[in-house]
């Protein structure tokens, strides 16, 4: 697509303007967007105008979206062949053009924490975030209802307030704020439509709504009425929010650095939980491939940091041949990762979407570290004391011979002054052409060309090898450097792929006064009996319970009181007395049932229906076995703790893994 390499004209930064302002408010802009508004401001600054001007062709394209994507959904459209893809080829240009003006809008809200940064050896290397997918609104209230009163068979009217509280809850995780109020927002939500599937879905049907999505690396809308294409989408934005969080920490100390790799490795994890379990994705960002790419760029941006954590000043850090050896194998396996990022990234699918900028900074960091690790390289040989005899064996590991053989470079490295210097300087002459390439890639997208601070970080680079190639020529030199050897990719400390930590967000089931999800769930079908009077016999009231929310009758005496009143081995009590017990603890129960007197218990049960059974195995009613089995595998508490753990919730199963289904996601017991 080649429309990504150019960005839309936007007004001059400086421009005064009058009464008819642009600003910026995410929150009533379509699809989480940003929306123009009026503005009281005069006279702008500059820093406050150019978000604004930015501001106003992303209205502009904004409207040109939507009136292609009415074009595309008109009857004319679906039937021509030639106007759909009119449509699509347009379509696509102007997703492009709004993902560039969205980076750039993103970059302008976070270039003030960048410009405050001094020039030194603190700058670092920018980080690629990733955009959240973005999303329409959504009516619940009508499936919903229908499934309550139908299926459930109670007053849907009595659930407004359920419903309206899921509708706030989805309108929230639009926007969430980059931080990790946000990202317990996306759990949080993730964890009722797991609920949800788990209470409202019942195989293979799906709630009869249309889940609309737009993909986060083109902006092309997708939509599928699968729930699960809703669970997959948050799930996304989870690992992309986690990306964001970590490009916008602070790398130049400590605590920034580890919370940048506890970030990206998160991400890492969001992406591989989400190519692992979900299956025929509509839109490309959520495709096998994709999800790869972004699971391995974010594995590298973690490497990254890493790295950067070793070059902060540390007083008890040594600053031997070896301890600048190892520097240079940590930058060789951070460009390790890039170059195979990059490989990735130039592939189909994976090349036809991802934004150019993404392919050209990766191929610019993959040269940058290469080069890096050839320069620390030569601090070791030429500026750090010489190693102790018994590193010997350790230092030539660190080299490599041609590219063609891979393998260890000599028996030992040199130890004369003069080897070590000629062999510094063919590290450094590798090093500068590296820099150079580095600086050579940045200039060919324009994109990056205004990433001041890139920029800054290369240009230091190359001065610097500069600086010490100048130390160590000499001007009767004349003997031509060797070739210098690769370096060996070599950490210690390999990234660790981490899936989001559902379980530290307790959440409570929205609809949980349905009752508990091992029995009230369109997955199963009973039949509501009662209420029945039962009163007390010579030996009690002729029935045996278990289990908790709700309690099992678990066996009838045949003739006692229990039997007679209609009573039978598999029954739920939902009701006491006219108390509903559906999330009451055996215990409770049987405390209340000790209490009756001689006029009895009132009590209402219900009793589970035979699923439909597959042909030639015949139909009966569930043994009492299974039945237990089922209440125990759930294992659901009563309202009084009312937190569930989404622990259960995290995967899908082996059917939607395999592609077999729809895509629904089901919980695992």
């Amino acid at each position: 697509m080649r429309g990504r390499e150019s960005t839309p004209t936007v007004g001059d930064s400086g421009e005064k303007r009058d009464v008819m302002g642009w600003a910026l408010d995410p929150s009533a802009a379509p699809h989480g967007g940003w929306a123009c508004e009026h503005s009281m401001l005069g006279g702008a600054s500059g820093a406050q105008a150019r978000p604004r001007a930015v501001a106003r062709p992303r209205c502009v394209q904004s409207a040109c979206r939507a009136g292609l994507q009415l074009i595309s959904a008109s009857p004319r459209a679906t039937s021509n062949a030639w106007v759909r893809a009119t449509v699509a080829l347009e379509l696509s240009y102007v997703n492009s053009s709004l993902q560039l003006l969205k980076e750039e809008l993103e970059e302008l809200n976070g270039s003030s924490v960048e410009a405050d940064r001094p020039e030194g050896e603190g700058i670092t290397v920018p980080m690629i975030p990733l955009g959240l997918k973005e999303t329409k609104e959504l009516d619940w209230s009508t499936p919903l209802k229908e499934l309550i009163s139908g299926h459930f068979g109670e007053d849907s009217a009595s659930y407004e307030a359920e419903i309206k509280e899921l509708g706030d809850l989805r309108q929230a995780i639009r926007t969430p704020s980059r931080s990790e109020a946000g990202l317990e927002l996306l759990m949080a939500y993730y964890t009722q439509l797991c609920f949800l599937d788990a209470r409202f879905v019942a195989p293979p049907g799906n709630l009869g709504l249309l889940f609309h999505w737009y993909d986060s690396l083109t902006g092309v809308p997708a939509q599928q009425r699968a729930l699960a294409f809703e669970k997959g989408s948050v799930l996304f934005n989870i690992g992309a929010l986690h990306t964001q969080i970590g490009a916008r920490q602070d790398r130049s100390c400590p605590e920034g650095t580890r919370r940048a790799v506890e970030a990206f490795q998160k991400a890492a994890g969001a992406f591989s939980l989400l190519r692992e379990n979900f299956s025929r994705a509509p839109s490309p960002d959520m495709s096998p491939a994709s999800l790869s790419m972004l699971e391995g760029l974010m594995t590298a941006q973690a490497q990254e940091c890493i790295f950067e954590g070793l070059l902060l000043p540390s007083p008890e850090a040594p600053q031997d041949c070896l301890a600048q050896l190892r520097l240079a194998q940590e930058a060789a396996q951070v460009a390790a990762e890039y170059k195979q990022v990059h490989r990735t990234m130039t592939q189909p699918p994976v090349r036809d979407y991802v934004p150019f900028p993404w392919t050209t900074l990766v191929h610019v960091k993959a040269e940058y570290f290469c080069a890096l690790a050839h320069y620390h390289a030569a601090v070791a040989l030429c500026d750090s004391p010489p190693a102790a005899e018994e590193d010997f064996p350790v230092l030539p590991q660190a080299f490599l011979g041609p590219p063609a053989t891979l393998e260890p470079w000599g028996a030992v490295l040199p130890q004369g002054q003069e080897e070590r210097r000629n062999l510094g300087k063919a590290h450094l002459k590798r090093s500068i052409l590296g820099q150079e390439e580095a600086l050579r890639l940045h200039a060919v997208c324009r994109a990056l060309r205004s990433v001041d601070l890139l920029q800054a970080v290369l240009a230091q680079a190359l001065r610097r090898s500069l600086a010490k190639y100048s130390e160590l020529d000499r001007e009767d030199d004349f003997l031509e450097t060797a070739e210098a050897p690769d370096i060996r990719p070599k950490t210690q400390q390999k990234p660790q792929i981490r899936a989001p930590s559902f379980s530290r967000v307790k959440v409570t089931d929205i609809f949980q006064r349905l009752g508990p999800l091992s029995v009230f769930s369109a997955k199963n079908h009973w039949r509501l009996a009662g209420p029945v009077r039962v009163t007390r016999g010579e030996a009690g009231f002729g029935l045996t319970l278990r289990g908790d929310a709700p309690v099992l009758v678990a066996a009838v005496i045949p003739g006692g009181p229990a039997a007679a009143a209609g009573l039978q081995e598999g029954d739920y009590i939902v009701s006491l007395n006219g108390q509903p017990c559906k999330w009451w603890r055996h215990a409770e129960v049987v405390a209340q049932l000790k209490g009756v007197g001689t006029e009895g218990v009132s009590l209402q049960v219900v009793t589970l229906l035979p699923r439909p059974e597959p042909p030639g195995t015949g139909h009966h009613r569930p043994a009492l076995g299974g039945l237990l089995r089922i209440q125990k595998e759930w294992g659901w508490g009563p309202p009084a703790p009312a937190q569930a753990s989404p622990r259960r919730f995290l995967g899908w199963s082996r059917k939607a893994k395999r592609g077999k289904t729809t895509g629904r996601l089901s919980p695992q017991p």
